[in-house]
């Protein structure tokens, strides 16, 4: 289990390949000293910061962001460097926070590559401070470990490289204020050569009219993948009724926002919306493959960054992600803007007796109308150029992805092999937005689950079911489809589902799980099977959680089964009484970090009579839908995305199939 670190406390580090992922409640910048063994910083060279992002053995944000996600190579960290000094600090932006003492308290956290969290600091006690350094990992007898700093300076960055012996801290600390202020002009760094993607998703709406006022949303997730946040998605971590997106937790956008203005390029070029870690191939594409000198590369699929392919397509959708949210954006933005434009000379022309009638206010309304009909025809030709884009993008991603993050039509299924790791992210569905209906992103949450998921299986306002019970059925379906692909995605013995259904009314649904033996015991019914289920569950929470905050991880009960867990419960409130209820909340909020996850199919309205008791628990969890429904909104832009179930195509056999080769694997395991 992760361990929770205090100021000046350290942890060993048992892997040199990780992630530090840094979260605040405003954008900030985040870079990395590399220090020799008496702790001084030699040169420039010696630090990674958005300037120059890349040293060695680490890669750091372009850009200032709420949102981090530092990639470390221990083993290409140069054998001269023995401190990696982690540091983040407030840009200094007009209107911008100048003290860390007036926010919440950051927080930093070292991570695998699989997202599973080794230690965590949260920056508690800071004031004046603007820049802080927050981790350092440093060499023990060629072994690293984790130690919380959490020292701050008040004089900024100047201060903090001073004091770590950087010659020349104060022009060096100016070059990066610089770097972040350009950044945050245009949300995303201007695209290089070697670095960003050449593909433009976004071009700013301009006419004689209006001069590069295009409007883009800046990136919620810094480096991290679509997040990169994680992503972060994104992500977070993922989607939420009001919070969504696939990903990571939500966070306000480092710059900008909806009907912000974005500047243009120095040349007055269009601007560059593009997720600034989706970066262009490194080799050039072959020549049957090249597309025209002026128009985009042809898309490659796990073009963006990351430690391997899966990573790397992580990335990826994020961006398509991002892409499009920025697109749409820009283009509602030049809408409205037509509008109240035309608006406002309509206005003036009615207010002015002379032009209000007669042919001169005639020509004034028609110039008026001429002009929003050009605008608006500009904004959208952008938009379809852009989405023209990203099908063919999407076009190439889809079939490259690995089960985890594909659908359940995609061929990958039908060559399917039980995984020896964990995946990254696990697909949970498709969004899109009403302008761009059929093109499709997947919705990739970060493993594992940092929430429950709540399959809502109420009838909407506007369904097409007028059965409730079919819906009811679509629902409980949509989460043994959720419950067998996080089987699958999993090494065999490493994940197990067990069921929950008091009035045995989803045993046809269940009949893949149960017919294929992969659950860890039959569907529990009536209130004694939901007492015990629950009981048992709540005890092992109960002792995980003792074992880890007494250092004994080691002396947890021998046979205690220490896979996670997915608990589906159907049907609920049915067959819970005040007991179980109190338990199924505690597994909520406690289950997660343990390795005990919810997977709850319910209509909130059956659980009325529980009045607001049960309404922490509704927003703990993760609403999904097994219709279509436009109900996660995206914090960043302001869009209303839809969401859509990833079902298994009716007919299909590869169900049964994964199912099988599970059991399968989980036998030979034992």
């Amino acid at each position: 289990m992760a361990a929770e670190l205090v100021r000046g406390q350290n942890h060993p580090l048992s892997r040199n390949r990780i992630e530090i992922r840094i979260s605040a409640d405003v954008p900030v910048v985040a870079g990395a000293t590399l220090a020799d063994e008496s702790g001084r910083v030699r040169g420039a060279d010696g630090v990674a910061h958005p300037g120059a992002p890349t040293l060695p053995g680490i890669e750091v944000s372009r850009q200032a962001a709420a949102e981090h996600r530092l990639a470390v190579d221990l083993d290409a960290m140069p054998a001269a460097v023995h401190r990696v000094s982690v540091l983040i600090a407030l840009p200094a932006t007009p209107g911008g926070p100048p003290r860390f003492g007036a926010l919440a308290a950051p927080r930093a956290a070292v991570t695998g590559l699989d997202g599973t969290e080794v230690a965590g600091y949260t920056l508690t006690g800071l004031d004046a401070e603007s820049a802080v350094v927050a981790l350092e990992l440093y060499r023990r007898r060629d072994a690293w470990k984790i130690r919380a700093v959490g020292q701050g300076y008040a004089e900024g960055l100047t201060g903090l490289l001073a004091d770590q012996g950087l010659p020349g801290a104060v022009e060096l600390a100016r070059g990066i204020e610089e770097a972040v202020a350009r950044g945050l002009a245009r949300a995303v760094p201007a695209r290089t050569a070697d670095t960003d993607r050449s593909r433009r998703t976004a071009a700013p709406v301009t006419g004689p009219d209006l001069p590069g006022t295009a409007s883009a949303a800046a990136s919620p997730y810094g480096v991290q993948p679509p997040g990169d946040t994680a992503g972060r998605p994104a992500a977070s971590d993922g989607p939420a009724e009001s919070e969504p997106t696939p990903g990571d937790a939500a966070r306000p956008p480092a710059s900008g926002g909806p009907g912000a203005p974005a500047a243009a390029t120095s040349a007055g070029g269009p601007v560059d919306y593009t997720h600034p870690k989706r970066r262009q191939a490194s080799r050039p594409p072959a020549p049957e493959a090249s597309a025209p000198a002026d128009g985009p590369p042809p898309p490659v699929a796990g073009d963006a960054a990351g430690w391997s392919m899966d990573e790397r397509l992580y990335n990826q959708v994020w961006g398509m992600f991002e892409d499009l949210a920025r697109s749409t954006a820009a283009c509602r933005s030049a809408v409205d803007f037509a509008e109240s434009r035309m608006e406002k000379e309509l206005d003036q022309v009615l207010s002015d007796p002379r032009s209000r009638l007669g042919s001169a206010g005639d020509a004034a309304r028609e110039a008026a109308q001429a002009r929003h009909a050009q605008l608006v025809d500009q904004a959208q030709a952008v938009l379809a150029r852009d989405l023209a884009q990203l099908t063919a993008e999407s076009e190439v991603v889809e079939p490259a992805l690995p089960p985890a993050y594909a659908r359940w039509d995609n061929p990958v299924w039908h060559g399917y092999q039980v995984p020896a790791e964990s995946p990254m992210a696990v697909r949970l569905g498709d969004l899109h937005l009403p302008e761009s209906a059929p093109l499709r992103i997947p919705m990739l949450v970060r493993l594992p689950l940092e929430r429950g998921l709540w399959i809502d299986s109420g009838v909407p306002d506007a369904t097409p079911f007028e059965d409730a019970g079919e819906l009811r059925h679509l629902a409980l379906q949509t989460a043994v489809a959720l419950a067998a692909r996080l089987l699958a995605v999993h090494p065999a013995g490493e994940f197990g589902v067990q069921v929950v259904d008091p009035a045995g009314s989803g045993a046809s649904a269940f009949a893949p799980l149960t017919g294929a033996g992969v659950l860890d015991a039959p569907p529990a019914m009536g209130a004694a099977g939901v007492a015990g289920v629950l009981g048992r569950l709540t005890e092992r929470v109960d002792l995980v959680q003792m074992a880890v905050r007494g250092g004994a991880s080691d002396a947890l009960p021998p046979g205690l089964d220490t896979s996670r867990q997915l608990l589906v419960v159907h049907d609920f409130p049915h067959g819970f009484d005040d007991r179980a209820v109190t338990q199924l909340r505690y597994l909520a909020d406690e289950g997660p970090d343990v390795g005990v996850h919810l997977l709850l199919v319910a209509d909130r309205e059956d659980a009325a009579a529980y009045g607001p008791l049960l309404d922490p628990l509704w927003r703990s969890l993760m609403r999904l839908t097994p219709v279509p429904d436009d109900h996660l909104a995206d914090p960043w832009v302001g869009h209303a995305w839809t969401y859509e179930p990833d079902l298994v195509p009716p007919g299909s056999q590869v169900l049964q199939q994964v199912l099988i080769r599970v059991a399968t694997a989980r036998t030979k395991r034992m």
